[in-house]
């Protein structure tokens, strides 16, 4: 019987490892890609921050227009014209659901001091104001809500820095109509 022959052997290749070099050459891209993940997700919650307070200013506005509307007799007489005083005036419950039935006045007086409390919880450095522009049947109202946000590394003039220089000062106005 014939013999087949022996395979030959197989070359001989030198195996190498990853070098130190390459190894810390790794390290380096993986620790620089996620410093600028981190940087991308910190910015991102800064504008979400910014997003989540111009979110309350739309919703605080909001509700002192409906209850406006619900409390037509006084906002007709104009008696929901307010600027907001600094520090916040003490929250009334005269006419909260403990308390007895109110006046159209007194009502709007106690909407108007619960509203301004909402206000200086959800917005901060926050000034507000009411201010009726058309009076009578039917009555227009402009509903100003002002608050320093997140300091920027942009240059504005001069109007829209905090005075402290800490941030920038935003503002958010709504209008409505009241019929009686």
């Amino acid at each position: 019987m014939r013999k087949l022959p022996a395979p030959a052997p197989a070359p001989r290749y030198r195996r190498h490892g990853f070098s130190l070099i390459e190894v810390l050459v790794t390290i380096l891209l993986i620790s620089l890609a996620l410093v600028g993940t981190f940087g991308l997700q910190s910015f991102a919650l800064k504008l979400n921050q910014n997003a989540q307070f111009r979110t309350q200013a739309v919703i605080l506005a909001s509700d002192l227009a409906e209850r406006m509307e619900v409390n037509k007799a006084a906002a007709v007489a104009g008696n929901y014209v307010y600027t907001c005083p600094s520090p916040a005036a003490a929250v009334s419950n005269a006419c909260g659901p403990a308390g007895a039935l109110c006046q159209p006045a007194a009502l709007a007086t106690y909407d108007l001091l619960q509203w301004q409390a909402a206000v200086a919880v959800a917005l901060p450095q926050s000034t507000c104001s009411v201010a009726q522009t058309t009076g009578g049947n039917p009555s227009t109202y402009t509903i100003s809500l002002t608050w320093v946000d997140r300091q920027t590394d942009t240059t504005y003039d001069a109007s829209a820095v905090s005075a402290s220089g800490t941030g920038e000062v935003l503002t958010y106005k709504a209008t409505r109509t009241i019929f009686n």
